[in-house]
């Protein structure tokens, strides 16, 4: 059994380069989520986000089941999860093992989108954080996905897990 996945979502590439950077740091195997039918614009993701719907996808990437750990990287749209990602937590519920959350967000909505996947799921992540794009795109993240990313080692070890306050009240 692996240690550790990262499974992404990335509409425009954020959530992408989160994903890698946080395996990369890590040493963990990645998987990709895409849709089945790309290109069907905006309107699309806002539709999803807004009733709640599971667009088709496909998955690449091995087996959740064969890791003790799997992070879900997704962006946030209008304040929820992406749809696909959605897809993904409800086609493979029965397969993920522990999960902890990664949101990349232009503003708010992070914790809307763990407490959709703990229903989804029928229990709640392990950890969770959110970064907003800008953070992203000027690199000032990179300490705290790194600070994330050895809290899910340490929970995934069964050791005490000091939980890095990520979220602040401007952001959440």
């Amino acid at each position: 059994m692996g240690k550790v996945l990262v499974v992404s979502y990335s509409y425009t590439g954020t959530s992408r380069q989160v994903a890698t950077t946080l395996a990369g740091l890590q040493g963990w195997a990645t998987g990709e989520i895409s849709e089945e039918r790309p290109g069907r614009g905006d309107g699309r993701c806002v539709l999803d986000s807004l009733l709640r719907r599971q667009p088709p996808i496909r998955y690449e990437g091995p087996p959740p089941e064969q890791f003790a750990a799997v992070v879900l990287v997704a962006p946030i749209w209008l304040y929820r999860l992406a749809g696909p990602m959605r897809t993904f937590v409800a086609r493979y519920r029965e397969r993920l093992p522990a999960v902890a959350v990664v949101s990349a967000m232009g503003g708010r909505g992070a914790p809307n989108a763990v407490a959709e996947i703990g229903r989804l799921l029928g229990r709640s992540p392990i950890l969770s954080t959110a970064f907003l794009s800008r953070e992203v795109e000027d690199g000032s993240y990179g300490s705290r996905l790194r600070a994330f990313g050895e809290a899910v080692d340490k929970a995934v070890e069964g050791t005490e897990v000091l939980r890095p306050s990520t979220l602040s009240p401007k952001t959440a």
